[in-house]
């Protein structure tokens, strides 16, 4: 190979490495962008969508919501907290009504808690009495607002904290009632 040759060679060699250097270059924010939609749909939050009629009148079907998976781990969760939970391929949404250790029971549409009355501002419907159901370390009691329609721990018994994947307190869509839940 002649002088000239390698100077040619050396040059196309340099061309290319620029080349592909540049299309890594100009990938490189999109690639950025799609890892950090990852990681924040993962580990920090992701929209969720409420299905049917068990929170109303407080979040209504088709409104999507922010999940809050990283609020959870943050602040723990409290009562009358909304949570979405996942049972079998479901995912639902409720409101915590009792915590790890507690014992809950309605009798005459009046939620008692260890055997103290609990006011409970969410119900907006008659809430049939039911047996006290006493909870484990890590089990939570959950219930739709609208107690009629609602299958909750009165149906499927108490939540582990694993079966909780978090929290969610604000609407996205639609854009008029977009804000925080009351």
């Amino acid at each position: 190979m002649t002088k000239e040759n390698k100077k040619v060679k050396e040059f196309k060699d340099n061309d290319q490495k620029k080349a592909n250097k540049d299309i890594f270059l100009d990938y490189m924010p999109y690639i950025i962008i799609i890892v950090m939609v990852i990681v924040l749909r993962s580990f920090i939050a992701t929209p969720v969508r409420v299905n049917g009629p068990s929170m109303e009148t407080t979040l209504k079907s088709g409104e999507t919501m922010i999940l809050n998976k990283l609020g959870m781990k943050l602040k723990g969760l409290n009562r009358f907290d909304i949570v979405v939970i996942k049972i079998e391929d479901n995912y639902l949404i409720k409101r915590i009504i009792g915590l790890p250790g507690e014992s809950i029971m309605y009798e005459e549409s009046k939620l008692y808690i260890n055997g103290r009355n609990i006011e409970d501002k969410f119900s907006k419907t008659v809430t049939e009495d039911f047996e006290e159901v006493k909870l484990e370390s890590d089990e939570y009691f959950l219930m739709g607002d609208n107690r009629f329609e609602s299958q909750d721990s009165r149906a499927f018994g108490p939540i582990k904290k694993s079966q909780i994947i978090g929290k969610t307190n604000l609407i996205l869509f639609p854009f008029k009632r977009m804000g925080k839940v009351k």
